[in-house]
């Protein structure tokens, strides 16, 4: 799989012990997607680009049976250590189409900050209708826009690829930035129908361990998180 779409070797390290504190991930992304996921009890759900298997693990815990997908063998060794045998795990290029699942086979996946590094995302949006039966529903979340325009500058509206070092200062990723209307347009043109948009807030749980950062992110935004439905 290309460098930029999954998290290989050191950096699937890093990035899997990083999910489990972050501001960003635990508090922020992870209980924004949960709340839109709602009850998931008895569903299946396909977990696209699962990485150290976070959401997998929460999706299970609420009684959901997952599949969990992700182009880097390292972090689905992390994701395996997580679930062990309760979820179904398997290394597939998110660039490729899910040849794996059939028509209507899902009733919800999550995209959990996954969509902004790859680049087939036509591809992979029309294969997540596929397989998802009519009614069910899709999560996707993605970095803010005004994060990125805050950040790296240049016109809100620009679609370039980037490179975001990480705190570590060992390593980057790479991902692609879009301006909102690209981002909800790609999901629409898809066929699928918004329900719901949230601009995610950290729980107040960081406030415990981290009261500027919690201050921070109730100032700038970092995050859009999505719920859709498939007709």
């Amino acid at each position: 799989m290309p460098q930029q779409t999954a998290y290989h070797d050191a950096l699937g390290d890093y990035f899997a012990g990083h999910a489990d504190i972050s501001p960003y991930n635990a508090y922020t992304d992870r209980p924004a997607m949960l709340e839109l996921a709602g009850d998931v009890a008895g569903a299946r759900v396909l977990d696209v680009g699962c990485g150290g298997g976070h959401y997998t693990a929460d999706l299970l815990a609420r009684g959901a049976e997952v599949v969990g997908v992700d182009g880097s063998a390292t972090l689905l060794d992390h994701a395996r250590a997580r679930v062990g045998e309760r979820a179904e795990l398997r290394l597939h290029d998110l660039e490729e189409p899910l040849d794996f699942a059939g028509d209507a086979s899902f009733d919800g996946a999550v995209c959990a900050l996954v969509f902004h590094h790859l680049t087939r995302r036509a591809q992979l949006l029309g294969e997540l209708r596929r397989v998802l039966r009519p009614g069910g529903w899709l999560l996707v979340s993605t970095t803010h826009p005004t994060a990125d325009w805050r950040h790296f500058g240049g016109s809100y509206y620009a679609d370039d690829w980037v490179d975001l070092p990480l705190k570590s200062g060992s390593f980057s990723i790479r991902y692609q930035r879009m301006p909102l209307e690209t981002f909800l347009g790609e999901l629409l043109t898809a066929g699928f129908v918004l329900e719901r948009l949230v601009e995610p807030r950290p729980v107040p749980g960081l406030r415990e361990i981290d009261e500027a950062r919690y201050d921070k992110l109730h100032r700038t935004p970092s995050f859009l998180s999505v719920r859709l439905t498939r007709p």
